[in-house]
């Protein structure tokens, strides 16, 4: 007998009036929104501008999406590929399929163009939004319970997830929320992440290298209790084999960088004198921009300063 379990809702998307207002694409935009102020409190703290976190993730989110989007679909083809499918559905990203793997790695891309275009070091920037993303992620999973997706095994524990739908598939019944277990590993590696950057000054990316190896930790027991189908290899699924490489490449830039460039950047963002360049002119300490005028007349003020001092001398001689 079941005594307690986690609702699923009963729909995905709910209607304010002619607008549909999908459980998922909520999440995600959400995510996005608390990445963005997390990474620019951050950003700040390290000495960065205002509004910097948002220009850069202007160019990371697109490409982040487009790359999740485009790891689902290659991983999963036959969700719209074979027969009786509609290859269209692949363009439906509101209906869920977001692999992480492909949003890191062509939100990377993005990320690089716009750091490039600010003259900004990526990996400063990465460190900065790092435990961003994983409260990002924490959200974006709650998507999927709106979709009654990412169960595990059947169990009767008391926080199971009852699954009601039917179709593509699903059976009806009660399972290990994996998509809960995977939101709440996310807001503990954030958690980390803060306290082992505040602890160790991380820097020159080993703050996010450190996010990145410790949500592959949790990815992998996660993928592990998962019964959708998989393509699998050697008996572990694609994402498992995919979490253990990702999980050996962090931790080898964390080591290689600890010992190639220790410390923290002291400047992460190009500065031009007492101001601040923002590719449209130097902007003073208050961040107003200078006045070539104003300039000038100091110029010649401090040459008439020179020379009436120069004639003093020479009095005195």
């Amino acid at each position: 007998m079941e005594f307690a379990y986690i609702p699923s809702p009963s729909r995905g998307v709910v209607d304010l009036g002619p607008i549909p207002l999908r459980g998922y694409a909520f999440c995600i935009i959400i995510g996005v929104f608390v990445a963005v102020w997390l990474g620019n409190k951050r950003w700040i703290a390290r000495g960065g501008r205002p509004g910097t976190v948002a220009d850069i993730s202007v160019w990371a989110v697109p490409f982040g999406l487009v790359g999740g989007r485009l790891y689902h679909v290659i991983t999963d083809y036959q969700l719209y590929f074979s027969d009786g499918r509609d290859w269209v559905d692949a363009f439906k990203i509101w209906e869920g399929g977001l692999g992480i793997w492909g949003a890191i790695a062509f939100g990377a891309v993005g990320a690089w163009i716009g750091c490039r275009r600010r003259g900004i070091p990526l990996p400063a920037w990465a460190d900065a939004l790092a435990p961003g993303i994983a409260v990002a992620q924490a959200i974006g999973r709650w998507g999927n319970w709106f979709n009654q997706e990412l169960y595990g095994r059947e169990t009767d524990l008391p926080w199971a997830l009852k699954i009601t739908s039917a179709e593509d598939g699903r059976v009806p019944g009660t399972y290990h929320p994996t998509f809960l277990y995977e939101s709440l590993w996310c807001v503990g590696v954030a958690v980390l992440v803060i306290w082992a950057d505040r602890r160790f000054r991380l820097g020159h990316g080993r703050a996010f290298a450190l996010y990145v190896a410790s949500y592959c930790v949790g990815r992998f027991w996660i993928e592990y209790m998962r019964v959708d189908d998989a393509h699998e290899f050697l008996g572990l699924r694609l994402n498992n084999w995919t979490a253990l490489a990702v999980f050996v490449l962090a931790v080898v830039y964390l080591v290689v960088s600890a010992r190639t460039r220790p410390g923290r950047e002291e400047v992460v963002e190009p500065l031009t004198g007492s101001g601040v360049s923002d590719g449209d002119g130097v902007k003073d300490k208050e961040g107003e921009p200078s006045d070539p005028a104003d300039t000038e007349s100091d110029s010649v003020a401090a040459d008439a300063k020179s020379e009436g001092a120069a004639e003093s001398a020479a009095e005195k001689s």
